[in-house]
């Protein structure tokens, strides 16, 4: 569904990206690891067209979607929850969401979608009217997502979901992610949880300096020594 070959990010003098290559399947969650720096983020700002591609290719459903503005993108179905989940302080919930589809002009679409998301997001509900400020991190991190739900995307890319939250509410966000895939969205989710990610993804690449190191199946990655001595904090074993 998503596929990027061999892509090149610069900023300035430096090379955030070095030839990397991901293949996102139809409804599967892919999920992509690495440290701070390690080029996770950057990666879903060039695919969703927020950061300028040197070189190398995007392709969304077999075509090129590189040079493309964001909205445009957007309007294929390929939306980006962002790190930090960026949501509309000074706007309430119920805006915010419409945001989220501000190219839909249809209200019956907007009305039916966002009680199908509140079903998933009871919370949202609650909160309706309140502002998205005065929302706790994890009220807020479940209206980004919800948010970025409402366009009805056909792929869904996470920037760190569970970056800052409580351990009970980042169990929250992972079931949601994969109800999300149940329902026939495909996932690609950037982390630094890599227990939390590993055990959800169906396939799962490792980022090191720009660079892809590893790649394989979520669960194979999870059992690597060298996954779990980096990112689990697992001293390998002496032979």
């Amino acid at each position: 569904m998503l596929v990027l070959e061999d892509l090149y990010v610069k900023y300035g003098g430096i090379t955030a990206l070095r030839g990397v290559s991901v293949d996102v399947r139809e409804k599967q969650i892919v999920t992509l690891l690495g440290s701070n720096g390690a080029g996770k983020s950057t990666t879903v700002k060039a695919v969703a067209g927020i950061v300028p591609i040197s070189s190398g290719e995007v392709l969304f459903r077999g075509t090129s979607i590189r040079g493309l503005p964001a909205y445009a993108i957007q309007a294929l179905g390929l939306v980006l929850v962002p790190e930090g989940r960026k949501i509309f302080a000074n706007l309430t919930v119920r805006e915010n969401l419409v945001m989220g589809a501000y190219w839909n002009r249809d209200k019956e679409d907007l009305k039916r979608t966002m009680e199908r998301l509140f079903a998933t997001f009871p919370i949202l509900e609650a909160r309706y009217s309140q502002y998205g400020g005065t929302l706790s991190g994890g009220e807020q991190q479940m209206l980004a997502i919800a948010r970025g739900l409402m366009s009805h995307p056909a792929l869904l890319m996470m920037d760190e979901p569970s970056l800052g939250l409580a351990p009970l509410v980042v169990a929250e966000v992972f079931r949601i992610i994969r109800e999300i895939r149940e329902e026939g969205v495909t996932v690609f989710l950037i982390e630094q949880n890599a227990n939390a990610a590993l055990k959800i993804a169906d396939y799962a690449y490792l980022l090191e300096l720009g660079n892809v190191v590893l790649r394989g199946a979520g669960l194979d990655l999870l059992d690597d020594p060298k996954v779990r001595a980096a990112y689990l904090g697992e001293i390998p074993s002496q032979a």
